[in-house]
């Protein structure tokens, strides 16, 4: 179980993170890694993309993800702070979810204000990544400092 100051960390690496990547699992067995932007509420990490995608039929086929993602930091290895999440994924469907996801995704990303059009014509789809696993990197208690939390 996560302590609140662990829980406090990893929401303040979320939400530093500019975008994350997403590892999701193939038909034929092989991962498939992602760069997707992203918001989030808490310890749910929400991306969106193209319903047809082959990301979105990974995630219909097996939910299971891996995420990995990092703060910004300058040449000071000693300030690396990142996460590598291990979840499960999938599609929201809940009208009110959908508000309050759009809601975050505007705030954090103002200019997708332009491409609202584009994602209805493209099948638009919005995920939500649960946590079960999570490795927590923090080199300012150390280089190559990890501790492994079960949500």
């Amino acid at each position: 179980m996560l302590s609140e100051a662990q829980r406090d960390l990893i929401i303040s690496i979320i939400e530093e993170a500019p975008d994350l990547t997403i590892a999701t699992l193939r038909a034929d067995g092989w991962p498939q890694a992602n760069v997707v932007s992203f918001a989030s509420d808490g310890l749910a990490l929400y991306f969106g993309g193209n319903a047809k995608s082959q990301k979105a039929e990974n995630i219909a086929r097996d939910d299971r993800v891996s995420v990995a993602l990092t703060c910004p930091y300058d040449d000071d290895w000693d300030t690396i702070r990142g996460l590598s999440i291990g979840g499960r994924a999938r599609r929201v469907t809940d009208a009110d979810e959908l508000a309050k996801v759009g809601a975050l995704m505007m705030k954090k990303f103002p200019q997708i204000a332009k491409f609202v059009a584009f994602g209805a014509e493209m099948d638009m789809a919005i995920f939500r990544i649960d946590a079960e696993l999570i490795s927590l990197l923090d080199y300012t208690k150390g280089f190559g400092h990890v501790e492994l939390l079960t949500v």
